[in-house]
């Protein structure tokens, strides 16, 4: 768990790639990168009949890598049957999640039952509980699975932090891409003061978002700017090809712009620590 600031306490990066267990090919790349120091922590989806094969691969990782829960909850298999959120053994697309979630019309004992099986099988796999929880696509913001996320987190892993897309106005202004910046913190508003009503942690600052299309490593830096004291950066690398996969090649941009970089080094340019 990322160590309490005070104000003598250089602010902290935490660089998270999510979807590790998607495909091998993904996976592999996340672990490589782990372990050459590009990347500190790593999101897996538990749902993903991969899974079980690819956390091999985290076990010769240092054990300063943080590796967390990416709950999935849209565009995948469930573990569970859910013949409300997904009749034909699928779930659903994220814009349909977020209609009935703003609706109020989710199947909400079935999301319970799919995030208890998820914990379970991370848990299951992985050996201990995550040390952080997030969503695919961010749906464990959105009103009715918030509040399951945060009852099953606190109960399972009560030590972890929790993904915030919330961040201050003027630092979503001042990075690319603010209008996804701006929308995924309006989904995520209120989340830190819940979480804490559970005991629970949350990442102050919150980056990485762009197109998949654009130049990443000179976009990098600027996800830096305006940080708060734990300021988290998400990121998708990967190789390879996967059906229906449209963002295969900003996986492969990404991979090969971190393969790059030097993070301790660009993160103190930020004032900001980098631990690997």
């Amino acid at each position: 768990m990322p160590a309490k600031t005070d104000s003598r306490t250089i602010p902290r990066l935490i660089l998270c790639a999510d979807d590790f267990g998607l495909s091998p090919e993904i996976s592999r790349t996340i672990a490589e990168l782990a372990a050459e120091g590009r990347i500190n922590a790593i999101s897996c989806m538990a749902v993903c009949a991969g899974w079980a094969r690819d956390s091999a691969l985290l076990r010769s990782l240092p054990a300063s890598i943080e590796v967390g829960l990416h709950l999935v909850l849209t565009g995948e298999p469930p573990l569970t049957a859910m013949p409300g959120l997904a009749p034909d053994g699928r779930l659903p697309t994220i814009k349909q999640l977020q209609r009935d979630a703003a609706a109020r019309r989710l199947p909400l004992d079935e999301i319970a039952a799919e995030i208890a099986a998820q914990f379970d099988r991370f848990i299951d796999i992985h050996g201990r509980a995550p040390a952080f929880v997030d969503g695919h696509q961010h749906a464990h913001v959105l009103p009715g699975i918030r509040e399951i996320m945060l009852a099953e987190t606190a109960r399972r892993a009560p030590a972890a932090w929790l993904r915030n897309c919330e961040d201050r106005l003027s630092a979503m202004l001042s990075r690319p891409f603010r209008g996804k910046a701006l929308g995924n913190a309006w989904h995520s508003r209120g989340l830190k003061r819940s979480a804490a009503a559970h005991g629970l942690s949350c990442n102050d600052s919150f980056a990485g978002h762009y197109d998949f299309a654009a130049d990443y490593a000179p976009l990098f830096p600027r996800f830096l700017r305006r940080p708060g004291a734990f300021h988290l950066v998400m990121c998708h690398p990967g190789s390879g090809e996967l059906a229906g996969d449209m963002i295969a090649a900003g996986r492969r941009r990404e991979a090969a712009a971190l393969r790059t970089m030097t993070m301790r080094d660009i993160a103190a340019r930020h004032d900001l620590e980098f631990r690997s």
